[in-house]
């Protein structure tokens, strides 16, 4: 007797083989029977008849590290068959932390990872037994934050760390990695990660590959300097031994849209030279992060309250415009892509909501001011809780990535407000107008770029693939009808076609509906000996 039967689905296995027409049993969290089940039976059964079944798709770039706690928020990712998300993203993360460096965290991401109130965690191990106790939808894992470190060792200082301080950073991403980290994060835009130089990184990427665990990472400059942010960490990669992945790949501006195939071929060249290298992207030709990311990197130094002090004093607001204005030595997000194409997506006042959706074009123009006056004084109101949009690329340039054989799927989606579509739409769209409507992938490809190929960057054993054995993360959609319906204007929209959704064993999503199922896990790094990579 199974526990469910999914029966006459056309199995797609996350390899990339073609799919085939089986049954397959669940019994106690497992797959446990691939086959001919016609005679068997089941407590649930399935019929899949015409019906896509593959492994739970994984997410390998999030911000659901708070919010996966409220089910009721976060189903949005099981209902596009999202179940198992890495969490610790863009080195800016919830642990580890102290009591000192807590508060600050706390200030600094409630824009981003949203607020659930105090946390009753400091170390990674901690925070992994709160997630444990805690009525979660989808599998959590998570990845050693390299911002989170380096307060730890020298607070926000904006200053390049000392060799000594850099040996205390990669003692505590080890530390990560043995209480269950599976790698270490950075993003090399955002504050105080924007501070280290290459030696910092190569040094704290030693205590990743010590276990094998992967570089994951928000590149320096993703538009005029985007080649040579590239270099960085693939040298970073190639000194250390760490498997580097680069997060929500792109090049932004039309005017730097010729480095995309030249930063491709990059990580071409480093596969061949022997460096373990991967990138994601979600399927968009927008990005979204934390607004206050539009100031040049001096602004971050010593944390967000120093920040926000500064924006109040007319002499630093007046060299803010001039670098926005002049200067693209650093992701300068108004010179290269325009302030017109720079959305607020959410705030944390009654008072700025109907700030929600429009640009920073037009909320200039409703306010009187220059556009980067209009920004620095709604990060003062708002005390920097506030997420953007930006419109950077092209949709040629979006497919020519995605057909790239080292592409992962990734949402990067972030809650709150009106968030970019991506939160809402990211797998549905990969399946319904990239693979069905426009012809870019196949349905094979699509579903190991969501499933194998993570789970392979993972190094997650038992999930990513159907296979007898492991973890029953299962989804069955409709490949002649799953799309996303969320849009710039109208972002919670639900997809459709995503029907059923099983996460370890449990039905979780039936008929296209969250049925409150929280048979989430913590999945840990996997115990073994420490490796023995030599650099």
């Amino acid at each position: 007797m199974f526990d469910i039967i999914i029966r006459n689905g056309q199995i797609f296995d996350g390899t990339e083989n073609p799919w085939t027409k089986m049954d397959l049993g669940i019994v106690d969290g497992k797959i446990t029977r691939i086959g001919d089940l016609s005679q068997e039976k089941a407590e649930t059964e399935i019929d899949a008849k015409g019906l896509a079944v593959s492994p739970g798709f994984i997410d390998t770039h999030v911000h659901s590290d708070l919010l996966c706690t409220k089910p009721e928020i976060h189903k949005i990712k099981v209902l596009q068959g999202v179940t198992t998300e890495l969490f610790g993203q863009d080195g800016i993360s919830v642990a580890p932390v102290s009591e000192e460096t807590k508060p600050l965290w706390q200030k600094q991401l409630k824009g981003l990872n949203g607020d659930i109130g105090d946390w009753p965690w400091n170390t990674i191990e901690e925070y992994l037994e709160f997630l444990d106790n805690s009525t979660i939808a989808g599998n959590a894992t998570y990845l050693v934050p390299h911002g989170a470190v380096r307060t730890l060792v020298m607070g926000f200082d904006g200053r390049v760390s000392t060799k000594e301080e850099m040996e205390k950073m990669r003692l505590l991403v080890e530390e990560g990695m043995r209480q269950g980290a599976v790698g270490l994060s950075s993003g090399l835009v955002y504050p105080p990660n924007v501070f280290s130089n290459k030696e910092e990184l190569i040094e704290i990427c030693k205590g990743a590959a010590k276990f094998d665990g992967c570089f994951v990472v928000h590149i320096r400059n993703e538009s005029n300097q985007s080649l040579e942010a590239l270099d960085e960490v693939i040298d970073v990669a190639r000194q250390s031994g760490v498997r580097l992945h680069v997060s929500h790949f792109k090049v932004a501006g039309k005017i730097n849209r010729d480095k995309f195939v030249k930063a491709l071929e990059k990580m071409d060249e480093g596969r061949k030279e022997g460096i373990e290298i991967t990138f994601d992207q979600y399927p968009y030709t927008a990005g979204s992060t934390v607004f206050h990311a539009v100031l040049p990197p001096w602004m971050h130094s010593g944390g967000t309250a120093e920040m926000l002090e500064r924006l109040k004093d007319p002499s630093v607001r007046e060299k803010v415009k001039k670098d926005l204005a002049t200067r693209d030595d650093f992701e300068n997000w108004s010179l290269t892509c325009g302030w017109e194409n720079i959305t607020i997506t959410s705030v944390t006042t009654d008072k700025n909501r109907n700030l929600e959706g429009k640009n920073m074009g037009e909320i200039a123009e409703l306010r009187g001011v220059h556009p980067t006056d209009a920004a620095m004084d709604i990060l003062i109101e708002e005390n920097a809780g506030v997420t953007m949009v930006i419109h950077w690329g092209d949709e040629e340039d979006v497919i020519y990535g995605m057909q790239h054989p080292l592409q992962i799927v990734g949402s990067d989606g972030i809650f709150g407000g009106k968030p970019h579509p991506r939160l809402y739409g990211t797998y549905p769209r990969v399946l319904g107008k990239f693979v069905r409507e426009k012809g870019a992938l196949s349905l094979e490809q699509a579903i190991r770029k969501m499933t194998g190929a993570p789970a392979q960057l993972l190094r997650l054993r038992d999930r990513g693939l159907l296979r007898e054995g492991y973890a029953a993360d299962v989804v069955i959609f409709d490949p002649k009808t799953v799309i996303d319906k969320a849009t710039y204007s109208s972002p919670l929209e639900e997809p459709e076609g995503i029907l059923h959704v099983i996460v370890n064993g449990k039905l979780t999503v039936s008929n296209g509906q969250y049925i409150g199922t929280t048979a989430g896990q913590v999945i840990r790094r996997e115990q073994t000996n420490e490796s023995k990579v030599q650099v």
